[in-house]
C-alpha cells in the first residue's frame, strides 16, 4: 500500500471512532435529551445528560383526578352491602361503593364520575402504592403496619369485628366448641392471623383450610369441606344471604377482633388525604346536623354558623382544600349523609337488617364522630 493511501485510511478510521464516541447509549426515558451531532472533529461537542424520567409530584393526585375527569376507586366488587354489582341495574351498590361516589362528588361535582376497579386482597396494596387506583375503599382493616407500608387510612366508615359462622346442626356456640374442627379462612389477611391468635389463646386445636380467593373460601364452606368459616361479621352476614339455604347457618356471638374498615390513599400526598378524610367526616356532620339528600337545599338560608360553614355559605374552607366552596352540598345531595348510606346498604329493609351498633353517631352512643369543620 502506498504512503498516501495509508494516510487516507488511517484518517478515515480516526474520524469514524470520534463519530462513534459521540453516539453513547440511549436512554429509555421519553424525555431524554439526544446527543448533538458532531460538527468539527476532532473537537467533539460532549453529549448532554439525559433528563430524569417524569414522576408524579407529591400533592398532585387531586389535580390528576380533576384533569382525568373521573375517580378510580378500588373496591371488592363481590361483597353485598359494601360493593356488589347489582345484576338488576348493572351498577355497584353498597356502603363502600357509595363512598367512592361521595369522593367523586366532592372533587368533580358528579357522583357518577367513578371508575370502579375491583382488586383482590392480594392486589389491593400494590394497586394503592403504585397509583393504579386513587383511593382504596374495599372492606379493608386499618392497622399500624398498613398505615406504614400501604398508605394513609381515612376515618373508619364501618366498625366491625371478626366472627365465626357455622352450620346450626354442628351445635357450636363458642370457639372452644370447634376443637378438632376445620375452619375456612382467606390467606394473607388479618382474619387468618386473628384466627390463629384466638384459637391459640384458648388452647384449641383446629385445622385451617386456606384460600387466596374469598369466593372459593365460602364455596368450600357451603359445600361442607370445612366445619366453619371466619371473616368480618358484616361479611359473614352478607355472604350468608346468598347461600342456597341461609337459615341453615348461624354467626356465633363471639367477636374475635377489632376491624375498623375505611378508605385508604397512597402515601405522600397530604392534600389528597385531606380530601378523602373530610369527605367521610362531612357525611357524619351532616347526619348530626339533620341534613339529608332530601332537605339539604332548605338549609341555604340557615343562620347556624356550623351549617353555614359546612355548606360553604360563608368562609372559604372548601377553596383551601382545593375544592369548590360548596362541595359538601354536592356530596350530600347526590350521595347522602352517613345514616342514609348505612340504611340503604345494610340497615332495616335490606337482607342484612343490621343495627347501627358502634356505627351510630356519638350523640346516640356510637363511635361515629366528626371534628369541627371550621
Amino acid at each position: 500500500m502506498n504512503r498516501k493511501l495509508l494516510i487516507v485510511v488511517v484518517t478515515l478510521l480516526v474520524l469514524a471512532s470520534l463519530l462513534a464516541a459521540c453516539d453513547g447509549e440511549s436512554t429509555t426515558c421519553p424525555t431524554a435529551v439526544p446527543c448533538p451531532a458532531c460538527t468539527t472533529c476532532p473537537e467533539v461537542t460532549p453529549c448532554a445528560e439525559a433528563s430524569p424520567c417524569p414522576t408524579v409530584p407529591a400533592g398532585a393526585r387531586l389535580q390528576i383526578v380533576k384533569d382525568r375527569g373521573k375517580l378510580i376507586c378500588g373496591i371488592n366488587g363481590s361483597l353485598p352491602g359494601f360493593s356488589y354489582l347489582d345484576p338488576a341495574t348493572n351498577e355497584y351498590s353498597g356502603l363502600d361503593a357509595d363512598y367512592c361516589r361521595a369522593v367523586a362528588a366532592a372533587v368533580l361535582g358528579d357522583a357518577k364520575a367513578v371508575e370502579f376497579r375491583t382488586v383482590s386482597t392480594k392486589e389491593r396494596s400494590v394497586a394503592l402504592q403504585t397509583g393504579e387506583i386513587d383511593v382504596l375503599i374495599r372492606n379493608t382493616t386499618w392497622t399500624s403496619s398498613r398505615d406504614a407500608e400501604w398508605g394513609l387510612f381515612a376515618p373508619t366508615t364501618f366498625f366491625d369485628g371478626q366472627g365465626m359462622m357455622v352450620r346450626k346442626e354442628l351445635g357450636a356456640t363458642k370457639l372452644e366448641d370447634l376443637a378438632g374442627a376445620s375452619v375456612c379462612v382467606q390467606t394473607g389477611t388479618t382474619t387468618e392471623l386473628n384466627l390463629t391468635d384466638q384459637m391459640r389463646s384458648r388452647n384449641v386445636e383446629f385445622t385451617p383450610v386456606v384460600f387466596e380467593d374469598i369466593d372459593a373460601c365460602y364455596a368450600a364452606y357451603e359445600e361442607g369441606r370445612c366445619d366453619a368459616v371466619t371473616s368480618d361479621r358484616s361479611q359473614l352476614a352478607a355472604r350468608r344471604t346468598v347461600f342456597k339455604n341461609p337459615d341453615d347457618h348461624m354467626i356465633m356471638e363471639v367477636v374475635m377482633s377489632k376491624e375498623p374498615l375505611g378508605p385508604a390513599v397512597p402515601l405522600g400526598d397530604d392534600q389528597w388525604y385531606n380530601v378523602v378524610k373530610w369527605t367521610v367526616f362531612v357525611t357524619l356532620q351532616a347526619e348530626e346536623s339533620g341534613i339529608t339528600s332530601q332537605n339539604v337545599d332548605t338549609f341555604a338560608d340557615s343562620q347556624d354558623p356550623v351549617i353555614r360553614r359546612l355548606l360553604g355559605i360563608e368562609g372559604d374552607l372548601g377553596v383551601k382544600m382545593g375544592l369548590a366552596n360548596d362541595w359538601v352540598v354536592a356530596v350530600i345531595k347526590q350521595v347522602g349523609n352517613y345514616g342514609e348510606i348505612f340504611e340503604r346498604s345494610l340497615g332495616p329493609g335490606t337482607p342484612f337488617n343490621m343495627a347501627r351498633g358502634p356505627n351510630e353517631l356519638w350523640t346516640n352512643g356510637g363511635l361515629m364522630y366528626a371534628p369541627p369543620y371550621r
